[in-house]
Protein backbone atom coordinates (compact mmCIF):
# COMPACT_ATOMS: atom_id res chain seq x y z
CA UNK A 1 0.00 0.00 0.00
CA UNK A 2 2.47 2.23 1.02
CA UNK A 3 4.71 1.19 -2.39
CA UNK A 4 1.37 2.26 -4.56
CA UNK A 5 1.20 5.53 -2.59
CA UNK A 6 4.55 6.83 -3.10
CA UNK A 7 4.59 5.89 -6.98
CA UNK A 8 2.23 8.44 -7.59
CA UNK A 9 3.94 10.84 -6.10
CA UNK A 10 5.96 13.35 -8.66
CA UNK A 11 9.53 13.87 -7.48
CA UNK A 12 9.18 16.40 -5.73
CA UNK A 13 6.58 15.88 -3.71
CA UNK A 14 7.80 12.30 -3.28
CA UNK A 15 11.16 14.00 -1.70
CA UNK A 16 8.20 16.08 0.63
CA UNK A 17 6.68 12.44 1.88
CA UNK A 18 10.23 11.30 2.72
CA UNK A 19 11.25 14.95 4.48
CA UNK A 20 8.14 14.48 6.12
CA UNK A 21 8.01 11.12 7.16
CA UNK A 22 12.30 11.45 8.03
CA UNK A 23 11.00 14.42 10.29
CA UNK A 24 8.24 12.90 12.61
CA UNK A 25 11.06 10.03 13.40
CA UNK A 26 13.61 12.90 14.56
CA UNK A 27 11.13 14.67 16.44
CA UNK A 28 10.05 11.76 18.59
CA UNK A 29 13.62 10.79 19.18
CA UNK A 30 14.44 14.51 20.07
CA UNK A 31 11.54 14.61 22.58
CA UNK A 32 12.59 16.86 25.42
CA UNK A 33 12.09 15.61 28.32
CA UNK A 34 9.41 18.24 30.27
CA UNK A 35 7.16 18.86 26.98
CA UNK A 36 3.74 17.19 27.22
CA UNK A 37 2.87 14.52 24.48
CA UNK A 38 1.21 16.99 22.09
CA UNK A 39 3.80 19.45 22.41
CA UNK A 40 6.85 17.39 20.59
CA UNK A 41 8.66 20.37 19.08
CA UNK A 42 9.75 23.47 21.05
CA UNK A 43 12.28 26.57 19.40
CA UNK A 44 15.42 27.84 21.94
CA UNK A 45 15.07 31.76 21.24
CA UNK A 46 12.32 32.13 24.04
CA UNK A 47 13.90 29.91 26.90
CA UNK A 48 16.42 31.45 29.32
CA UNK A 49 17.74 29.93 32.78
CA UNK A 50 17.75 31.49 36.00
CA UNK A 51 20.92 30.52 38.57
CA UNK A 52 19.41 29.87 42.14
CA UNK A 53 22.76 30.08 44.05
CA UNK A 54 22.60 28.65 47.30
CA UNK A 55 21.25 25.22 45.75
CA UNK A 56 23.90 24.26 43.27
CA UNK A 57 20.62 24.21 40.78
CA UNK A 58 19.35 26.58 37.60
CA UNK A 59 15.73 27.23 36.43
CA UNK A 60 14.69 26.51 32.86
CA UNK A 61 12.39 28.94 31.99
CA UNK A 62 10.65 30.46 28.91
CA UNK A 63 9.33 33.78 28.64
CA UNK A 64 6.45 33.86 25.87
CA UNK A 65 4.31 32.36 28.90
CA UNK A 66 6.46 33.11 31.99
CA UNK A 67 6.57 29.58 33.28
CA UNK A 68 9.59 27.55 34.82
CA UNK A 69 9.87 24.13 32.72
CA UNK A 70 12.48 22.65 35.01
CA UNK A 71 14.59 22.76 37.34
CA UNK A 72 18.13 21.21 36.99
CA UNK A 73 20.84 20.35 39.81
CA UNK A 74 24.20 19.32 40.77
CA UNK A 75 25.66 22.22 38.97
CA UNK A 76 28.28 22.89 42.50
CA UNK A 77 28.91 26.01 43.80
CA UNK A 78 27.15 28.62 41.52
CA UNK A 79 27.26 31.56 43.71
CA UNK A 80 28.58 33.50 41.28
CA UNK A 81 27.50 32.18 38.21
CA UNK A 82 27.40 33.16 34.88
CA UNK A 83 26.67 31.53 31.28
CA UNK A 84 26.89 31.99 27.53
CA UNK A 85 25.35 30.16 24.81
CA UNK A 86 25.67 27.67 21.69
CA UNK A 87 24.96 29.60 18.42
CA UNK A 88 21.98 27.31 17.91
CA UNK A 89 20.75 28.47 21.32
CA UNK A 90 20.66 24.61 22.32
CA UNK A 91 23.32 24.26 24.77
CA UNK A 92 24.20 26.45 27.77
CA UNK A 93 27.72 26.58 29.39
CA UNK A 94 27.71 27.61 32.93
CA UNK A 95 30.98 28.98 34.93
CA UNK A 96 30.62 28.23 38.65
CA UNK A 97 32.78 29.51 41.33
CA UNK A 98 33.76 26.59 42.17
CA UNK A 99 35.74 25.90 38.97
CA UNK A 100 33.05 23.78 37.40
CA UNK A 101 32.30 24.11 33.94
CA UNK A 102 29.14 22.70 33.09
CA UNK A 103 27.18 22.22 29.58
CA UNK A 104 23.46 21.94 29.86
CA UNK A 105 21.08 20.86 26.72
CA UNK A 106 18.05 23.15 26.47
CA UNK A 107 16.11 21.18 25.10
CA UNK A 108 16.34 17.78 26.77
CA UNK A 109 16.86 20.16 30.12
CA UNK A 110 19.48 18.08 31.60
CA UNK A 111 23.70 18.01 32.23
CA UNK A 112 25.47 17.51 29.17
CA UNK A 113 28.81 17.12 31.31
CA UNK A 114 30.14 19.17 34.37
CA UNK A 115 34.23 19.41 34.56
CA UNK A 116 36.27 21.09 37.58
CA UNK A 117 38.96 23.05 35.51
CA UNK A 118 40.17 25.28 38.32
CA UNK A 119 39.55 26.56 41.43
CA UNK A 120 37.78 29.79 41.58
CA UNK A 121 36.62 30.92 38.41
CA UNK A 122 34.89 34.04 37.66
CA UNK A 123 32.57 33.88 34.10
CA UNK A 124 33.78 32.91 30.89
CA UNK A 125 33.13 33.20 26.61
CA UNK A 126 32.58 31.56 23.95
CA UNK A 127 34.12 31.87 20.50
CA UNK A 128 32.63 33.84 17.37
CA UNK A 129 32.48 30.08 15.72
CA UNK A 130 30.87 28.41 18.36
CA UNK A 131 33.84 26.21 18.65
CA UNK A 132 35.55 27.39 21.56
CA UNK A 133 34.86 28.02 25.57
CA UNK A 134 36.90 30.12 27.71
CA UNK A 135 36.79 30.26 31.56
CA UNK A 136 38.25 32.92 33.52
CA UNK A 137 39.89 31.75 36.68
CA UNK A 138 40.83 33.19 39.85
CA UNK A 139 42.82 30.28 40.85
CA UNK A 140 44.98 29.02 39.40
CA UNK A 141 45.19 32.48 37.87
CA UNK A 142 44.78 32.50 34.63
CA UNK A 143 42.53 31.33 31.09
CA UNK A 144 41.72 27.77 30.32
CA UNK A 145 39.83 27.23 26.95
CA UNK A 146 37.98 23.74 26.45
CA UNK A 147 36.55 22.42 23.37
CA UNK A 148 32.61 23.16 22.83
CA UNK A 149 31.34 19.71 22.05
CA UNK A 150 33.53 17.89 24.17
CA UNK A 151 34.54 19.96 26.66
CA UNK A 152 38.00 18.82 26.37
CA UNK A 153 41.27 21.03 27.23
CA UNK A 154 42.42 22.75 24.46
CA UNK A 155 44.91 25.08 25.95
CA UNK A 156 46.14 26.62 29.23
CA UNK A 157 46.81 30.21 29.50
CA UNK A 158 49.05 31.20 32.96
CA UNK A 159 48.44 34.87 33.40
CA UNK A 160 52.29 35.40 34.49
CA UNK A 161 53.58 38.01 35.01
CA UNK A 162 56.41 40.41 36.20
CA UNK A 163 59.90 38.70 36.90
CA UNK A 164 59.14 36.05 39.52
CA UNK A 165 56.05 34.75 36.81
CA UNK A 166 53.27 35.07 39.55
CA UNK A 167 49.73 34.61 38.58
CA UNK A 168 47.28 37.26 38.33
CA UNK A 169 43.68 36.87 39.09
CA UNK A 170 41.65 37.44 35.47
CA UNK A 171 38.19 39.34 34.77
CA UNK A 172 36.54 41.00 32.23
CA UNK A 173 36.94 37.66 29.77
CA UNK A 174 35.20 38.39 26.69
CA UNK A 175 35.00 37.05 22.88
CA UNK A 176 36.04 39.32 20.09
CA UNK A 177 35.29 38.44 15.91
CA UNK A 178 38.08 36.48 14.37
CA UNK A 179 37.90 33.51 16.88
CA UNK A 180 39.45 35.81 19.90
CA UNK A 181 39.48 36.29 23.43
CA UNK A 182 40.39 39.32 25.59
CA UNK A 183 40.92 39.25 29.38
CA UNK A 184 42.41 41.40 31.71
CA UNK A 185 44.74 40.51 34.80
CA UNK A 186 43.97 42.19 38.10
CA UNK A 187 47.53 42.36 39.72
CA UNK A 188 49.40 42.94 36.81
CA UNK A 189 47.00 45.71 35.46
CA UNK A 190 47.84 44.42 31.34
CA UNK A 191 44.88 43.13 29.42
CA UNK A 192 45.79 40.37 26.99
CA UNK A 193 44.00 39.25 23.41
CA UNK A 194 44.44 34.92 22.67
CA UNK A 195 43.89 34.59 19.03
CA UNK A 196 42.71 31.14 18.31
CA UNK A 197 42.31 31.95 14.54
CA UNK A 198 45.06 30.10 12.68
CA UNK A 199 44.74 26.66 15.38
CA UNK A 200 44.64 25.69 18.82
CA UNK A 201 47.89 27.71 20.07
CA UNK A 202 46.95 31.13 20.56
CA UNK A 203 49.07 33.56 20.14
CA UNK A 204 48.76 36.06 22.97
CA UNK A 205 48.95 40.35 22.53
CA UNK A 206 49.71 41.92 25.79
CA UNK A 207 48.68 45.34 26.53
CA UNK A 208 49.86 47.12 29.23
CA UNK A 209 49.49 50.23 31.71
CA UNK A 210 45.93 49.36 32.14
CA UNK A 211 45.58 51.12 35.50
CA UNK A 212 45.24 49.66 39.18
CA UNK A 213 43.47 46.95 39.74
CA UNK A 214 40.98 46.91 37.01
CA UNK A 215 38.28 44.81 37.97
CA UNK A 216 35.63 44.29 35.26
CA UNK A 217 35.28 44.90 31.81
CA UNK A 218 33.10 45.27 28.81
CA UNK A 219 33.26 45.44 24.77
CA UNK A 220 30.74 46.97 23.22
CA UNK A 221 28.58 45.31 20.50
CA UNK A 222 30.54 45.79 17.37
CA UNK A 223 33.39 44.42 18.80
CA UNK A 224 35.67 47.73 19.06
CA UNK A 225 35.70 48.88 21.93
CA UNK A 226 37.23 47.37 25.52
CA UNK A 227 36.78 48.85 28.60
CA UNK A 228 38.02 48.15 31.79
CA UNK A 229 36.80 50.17 35.50
CA UNK A 230 39.20 50.47 37.61
CA UNK A 231 38.86 50.04 41.46
CA UNK A 232 42.85 51.24 42.11
CA UNK A 233 41.73 54.63 41.01
CA UNK A 234 39.28 57.11 39.62
CA UNK A 235 38.86 56.25 36.26
CA UNK A 236 38.64 53.70 33.73
CA UNK A 237 40.97 52.55 30.99
CA UNK A 238 39.83 51.85 27.03
CA UNK A 239 41.23 49.86 23.80
CA UNK A 240 40.42 50.74 20.46
CA UNK A 241 40.60 47.41 19.22
CA UNK A 242 40.07 48.51 15.82
CA UNK A 243 43.59 50.46 15.95
CA UNK A 244 47.06 50.25 14.14
CA UNK A 245 48.74 50.17 17.47
CA UNK A 246 46.74 48.45 20.71
CA UNK A 247 47.44 50.51 23.53
CA UNK A 248 45.18 51.31 26.97
CA UNK A 249 44.19 54.58 27.41
CA UNK A 250 42.33 56.72 30.32
CA UNK A 251 38.98 57.81 30.24
CA UNK A 252 37.16 59.35 32.97
CA UNK A 253 40.00 59.99 34.58
CA UNK A 254 39.40 61.61 38.52
CA UNK A 255 35.96 61.60 38.47
CA UNK A 256 35.94 61.49 42.40
CA UNK A 257 38.52 63.65 42.30
CA UNK A 258 38.20 66.27 45.66
CA UNK A 259 35.53 64.12 47.48
CA UNK A 260 35.31 61.97 49.94
CA UNK A 261 35.46 58.06 49.28
CA UNK A 262 32.64 55.65 50.62
CA UNK A 263 32.93 52.22 51.54
CA UNK A 264 32.67 49.84 48.47
CA UNK A 265 29.69 47.35 49.47
CA UNK A 266 29.58 45.64 46.46
CA UNK A 267 31.42 46.09 43.28
CA UNK A 268 29.64 47.40 40.14
CA UNK A 269 29.20 45.24 37.37
CA UNK A 270 30.79 46.50 33.80
CA UNK A 271 29.04 43.22 32.30
CA UNK A 272 25.64 45.13 32.80
CA UNK A 273 27.43 48.07 30.82
CA UNK A 274 24.86 50.27 28.84
CA UNK A 275 25.49 52.03 25.41
CA UNK A 276 22.20 53.79 24.27
CA UNK A 277 21.94 57.25 21.97
CA UNK A 278 25.54 58.05 21.35
CA UNK A 279 26.11 57.36 25.44
CA UNK A 280 27.48 54.80 27.92
CA UNK A 281 26.35 54.64 30.99
CA UNK A 282 28.35 53.54 33.45
CA UNK A 283 28.02 52.98 37.64
CA UNK A 284 30.86 54.82 39.80
CA UNK A 285 32.57 53.05 42.09
CA UNK A 286 31.21 54.07 45.84
CA UNK A 287 28.92 56.64 44.47
CA UNK A 288 25.41 57.26 44.25
CA UNK A 289 25.76 58.44 40.86
CA UNK A 290 26.05 56.81 37.25
CA UNK A 291 28.08 58.49 34.93
CA UNK A 292 27.23 59.46 31.12
CA UNK A 293 30.17 59.04 28.86
CA UNK A 294 30.05 60.00 25.20
CA UNK A 295 30.73 56.79 22.34
CA UNK A 296 32.80 58.87 20.36
CA UNK A 297 34.66 61.56 22.30
CA UNK A 298 35.02 59.60 26.03
CA UNK A 299 34.80 62.18 27.88
CA UNK A 300 32.08 62.62 30.65
CA UNK A 301 28.96 64.75 29.32
CA UNK A 302 26.67 64.38 32.40
CA UNK A 303 25.76 62.41 35.61
CA UNK A 304 23.02 61.18 37.27
CA UNK A 305 22.42 61.16 40.57
CA UNK A 306 20.84 57.35 41.89
CA UNK A 307 19.27 56.34 45.03
CA UNK A 308 22.26 54.23 46.14
CA UNK A 309 25.95 52.52 44.55
CA UNK A 310 24.72 51.47 41.55
CA UNK A 311 25.71 47.37 40.61
CA UNK A 312 23.90 46.90 37.09
CA UNK A 313 23.19 50.15 34.95
CA UNK A 314 21.49 47.89 32.23
CA UNK A 315 20.20 49.52 29.16
CA UNK A 316 16.62 48.50 27.65
CA UNK A 317 17.45 47.19 24.08
CA UNK A 318 16.02 50.04 22.39
CA UNK A 319 18.16 52.09 24.19
CA UNK A 320 15.75 54.54 25.83
CA UNK A 321 15.34 53.08 29.27
CA UNK A 322 18.35 52.44 32.13
CA UNK A 323 17.31 50.20 34.88
CA UNK A 324 19.96 50.26 37.68
CA UNK A 325 20.16 48.18 41.03
CA UNK A 326 22.09 48.97 44.14
CA UNK A 327 24.88 47.56 46.87
CA UNK A 328 23.62 46.82 50.37
CA UNK A 329 22.39 47.89 52.47
CA UNK A 330 19.94 49.93 49.51
CA UNK A 331 19.59 46.49 47.64
CA UNK A 332 15.72 46.60 47.53
CA UNK A 333 15.39 49.27 45.17
CA UNK A 334 15.39 49.71 41.08
CA UNK A 335 15.53 53.18 39.65
CA UNK A 336 14.47 53.35 36.06
CA UNK A 337 16.08 56.49 34.01
CA UNK A 338 14.69 57.91 31.00
CA UNK A 339 18.01 58.71 28.65
CA UNK A 340 16.92 61.34 26.89
CA UNK A 341 16.00 63.90 30.17
CA UNK A 342 18.25 61.98 31.91
CA UNK A 343 15.57 61.57 34.39
CA UNK A 344 14.90 59.12 37.62
CA UNK A 345 11.12 58.53 36.45
CA UNK A 346 10.45 55.46 38.84
CA UNK A 347 11.66 54.05 42.10
CA UNK A 348 10.32 50.53 42.64
CA UNK A 349 10.97 48.42 45.44
CA UNK A 350 10.57 45.06 44.29
CA UNK A 351 12.01 43.51 47.87
CA UNK A 352 15.68 42.59 49.63
CA UNK A 353 18.32 42.03 47.80
CA UNK A 354 17.87 42.33 43.80
CA UNK A 355 20.96 41.08 42.74
CA UNK A 356 19.81 40.63 38.69
CA UNK A 357 18.14 42.32 35.45
CA UNK A 358 17.85 40.20 31.86
CA UNK A 359 15.46 42.12 29.61
CA UNK A 360 13.34 39.73 27.04
CA UNK A 361 14.48 39.95 23.46
CA UNK A 362 12.76 43.04 22.09
CA UNK A 363 12.26 44.67 26.03
CA UNK A 364 9.04 44.34 26.36
CA UNK A 365 9.36 43.36 29.71
CA UNK A 366 12.33 42.62 32.43
CA UNK A 367 13.01 40.04 35.02
CA UNK A 368 14.84 40.64 37.65
CA UNK A 369 16.13 38.07 40.80
CA UNK A 370 14.91 39.14 44.24
CA UNK A 371 16.87 36.66 46.44
CA UNK A 372 15.31 37.82 49.82
CA UNK A 373 12.09 37.10 48.58
CA UNK A 374 13.14 33.50 46.87
CA UNK A 375 11.70 34.51 43.52
CA UNK A 376 12.04 36.01 39.74
CA UNK A 377 9.86 39.42 39.10
CA UNK A 378 8.47 40.30 36.00
CA UNK A 379 8.04 44.19 34.98
CA UNK A 380 6.30 45.74 32.02
CA UNK A 381 8.91 47.96 30.99
CA UNK A 382 6.04 50.50 28.99
CA UNK A 383 3.99 50.64 32.08
CA UNK A 384 6.89 50.25 34.90
CA UNK A 385 4.56 47.78 36.41
CA UNK A 386 4.95 44.23 37.95
CA UNK A 387 3.33 41.79 35.55
CA UNK A 388 4.36 38.23 36.94
CA UNK A 389 6.38 36.35 39.81
CA UNK A 390 7.71 32.50 40.42
CA UNK A 391 9.33 31.04 43.30
CA UNK A 392 13.10 30.38 42.94
CA UNK A 393 15.86 29.23 45.53
CA UNK A 394 18.14 32.54 46.16
CA UNK A 395 17.68 33.54 42.61
CA UNK A 396 20.95 35.51 41.40
CA UNK A 397 22.20 36.14 37.75
CA UNK A 398 19.27 35.45 34.66
CA UNK A 399 20.37 34.45 31.28
CA UNK A 400 18.18 34.34 28.24
CA UNK A 401 19.50 32.68 25.43
CA UNK A 402 19.09 35.67 22.88
CA UNK A 403 22.86 36.40 24.48
CA UNK A 404 23.87 33.62 21.86
CA UNK A 405 23.66 36.09 18.99
CA UNK A 406 25.42 39.17 20.74
CA UNK A 407 29.31 40.03 21.02
CA UNK A 408 30.08 39.98 24.63
CA UNK A 409 27.95 37.74 25.95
Amino acid sequence: MRTAFLSTLSMPNLALACFMSASVSVSMLATPAYASDTDLLRGTGDLGLIIERATGSVLLVETTNRTTLKRIEGLGDISHASAVYSRDERYAYIFGRDGGLTKIDMLKGEIVKRIVQGGNSIGGAISDDGKLIAVSNYEPGGVKVFDSQTLDLVADIPAAFGKDGALSKTVGLVDLPGRKFVFTLWDAGETWIADFSKGETPAIQKIPNMGDYPYDALVTGDGRHYIAGLFGEDGLSHIDLWASELKGERILKGYGKGEQKLPVYKMPHLEGWAKASGQFVLPAIGRHEVLLMDSNSFRETDRIEVYGQPVFAMARPDGRQIWVNFAPPKNDTIQVIDLPSRKVIKTLKPGPAVLHMEFTPRGHEVWMSVRGADEVQVYDTQTLQKVSSMPAKKPSGIFFTARAHKIGL
